[in-house]
């Protein structure tokens, strides 16, 4: 018999903004959070930056809004920009207030004592940061608050499989009321009803071969969101990270932009600087910049990577500063205060996503989307370094106060049918899993990476749908499996990436295609996918 559960609210996500919107929900509000691995496993715990915030007396909100806008290209949503950047402060102090320790500097009389550093795109220095672990700190302190709360169930080692809406009940247009959940571990799959639902699942970075995130990075709050009936935007907008360690025996290792925020140094292999030439503010510049020069170089040269130096700072200041950099790479052999470190751009950071609103709703109500999965108009055409976890902290609250507000309007949730595997087998060819998973990340780093064209995104686009067709196959006859899950997830948003990248005929931020390589100025609008069966509602 499968699980049948009933909560206030369910949260598919337990990286930064699942962990700080179910604390800042009401403690009488029944609350299940549900992580794929381990509570803490996500792209927020190798978060290495900081948090953007406005907490020097030389700064100015307007300051940020200006930066960040520069850094989206022409496609932020001011009003929203502005929202986010004035609410960062009241979010640095929550979460000092949850204990979080932020690295201190005894010497500075502003910002409360806390060492500030500059990263790409930033006119000042306003990165509070945790050393180079900051996502870590954040991380684990909140998941200490949220195991503490007594109303909040836990469902570690969960995969959502899909929502569960009154639509798809034939009970209305549409209100999301639960989602079927599969536990990892007994390999069973539950029904869970709530009044409300909100995805915090992350990005889609997975769908690349070359990726500084986590492996649960899969794209499955965009993916079920999107077969749900909702709006996504500005999917192809993928930020590639330029500076990821290049070595045999580490995977998925970023090095922070905050090392060329303190003076690191893009070197060729000769020991010539390069950044210069593609940007007057060279190391600094935003990261779709520093990115598309690495590729450039590498394609140029026909080199394996680039070097990426800061052995000319002194040694106990890099070591203090970095020091979770400092010791990795020293157990492979590199001591970054003598010198350079192997890099190279990896996928990492989904600018795109579902679309919501200033209270983060969905277009389906009662679902909520927030942090990486949800497309606000912050980010615009690229996201400015250390920008995430504050929109992770602030449409939190925001969702979270809505949710509060809403709860008192809406009654239980109605029963949902139990998941039917009555008329699927067991898997029998595990193989065309992971011969498709491997083949979709690698034509989509060959064809829908850093630099395009129309007809690698033709050729991208076809090899997609072939793979849609065989992996819906598979879904429909054999008994879902996590690995399955996240395969047919990531196909779906590779086809959304395509999409999007082939409606947008100019080159702009993240996006860079030779075949329009100029910017157009009539196409600074987002770029809105909309789904069969999409309906507008009126929100509630």
């Amino acid at each position: 018999m499968s699980r049948t559960d009933s909560f206030d609210v369910l949260i598919i996500g337990s990286g930064a903004a699942g962990l700080s919107l179910a604390l800042r929900l009401d403690p009488r509000l029944s609350v299940a959070l549900v992580s794929k691995r381990e509570l803490t496993e996500g792209s927020t715990l190798y978060a290495q930056g900081g948090i953007s915030a406005v907490l020097a007396a030389n700064d100015s909100v307007e300051s940020h809004v200006q930066d960040t806008l520069g850094a989206g290209a022409g496609l932020c949503d001011r009003r929203i920009v502005r929202l986010v950047v004035e609410q960062g402060p009241e979010a640095i102090r929550w979460l000092l207030d949850q204990g979080v320790r932020f690295t201190r500097d005894e010497g500075a009389d502003e910002a409360g004592g806390y060492h500030l550093t500059r990263e790409g795109g930033h006119s000042h220095r306003r990165v509070i940061h945790a050393a180079d672990s900051t996502g870590r700190e954040l991380e684990t302190t909140l998941e200490g608050r949220v195991r503490e709360r007594p109303k909040l169930r836990l469902f570690e080692h969960h995969i959502a499989v899909d929502l569960i809406s009154t639509r798809k009940l034939g009970q209305g247009n549409g209100r999301c009321v639960g989602a079927y959940l599969l536990d990892r571990k007994s390999g069973q799959v539950g029904t869970y009803r709530a009044r409300f639902v909100v995805l915090a699942t992350g990005g889609a970075s997975k769908v690349y071969l070359y990726t500084s995130n986590p492996d649960v990075a899969t794209g499955d709050g965009i993916a079920m969101a999107w077969r749900a009936g909702c709006r996504v935007a500005n999917m192809e907008f993928m930020q590639f990270h330029p500076t990821c360690l290049y070595h045999a025996q580490a995977k998925s290792f970023l090095i922070t932009e905050a090392l060329r925020g303190e003076g690191a140094r893009l070197l060729l292999p000769n020991g010539e600087r390069f950044m210069a030439r593609f940007d007057e503010r060279a190391e600094l510049a935003p990261r779709d910049i520093v990115a598309r020069a690495i590729d450039h170089e590498m394609k140029r040269l026909g080199i394996d990577c680039v070097h990426l130096d800061i052995s000319h700072r002194p040694a106990d200041f890099v070591v203090s500063h970095f020091p979770t950099i400092h010791a990795r790479c020293l157990e492979l052999g590199i001591d970054i205060t003598r010198e350079p470190i192997p890099v190279v751009p990896a996928a990492h950071y989904t600018c795109g996503g579902v679309m919501v609103d200033e209270r983060a709703r969905t277009d389906l109500a009662g679902l909520y989307a927030v942090g990486e999965t949800a497309y606000t108009g912050l980010h615009g055409a690229n996201r400015m370094a250390s920008n995430s976890l504050l929109e992770c902290l602030v449409f939190s609250a925001l969702a979270a106060r809505d949710i509060e507000a809403a709860a008192e309007r809406w009654a239980a949730p109605p029963e949902a049918p139990a998941w039917d595997e009555s008329r699927v087998a067991e898997p029998d060819e595990d193989v065309v899993v992971s011969h498709n998973w491997d083949e979709l990340r690698r034509f989509m780093w060959d064809y829908v990476g850093i630099v395009r064209t129309n007809k690698r995104l033709q050729r991208a686009r076809r090899r997609v749908e072939l793979l849609r067709q065989e992996i819906i196959e598979y879904y429909s006859n054999y008994r879902v499996s996590n690995d399955l899950l996240e395969l047919r997830n990531l196909v779906e948003v590779a086809d959304l990436i395509v999409q999007s990248a082939l409606r947008r005929r100019e080159s702009r931020g993240l996006h860079y295609t030779l075949s329009f390589p100029r910017r157009d100025p009539s196409q600074r609008t987002p770029t809105v996918l909309i789904p069969d069966g999409y309906q507008p509602r009126g929100r509630g």
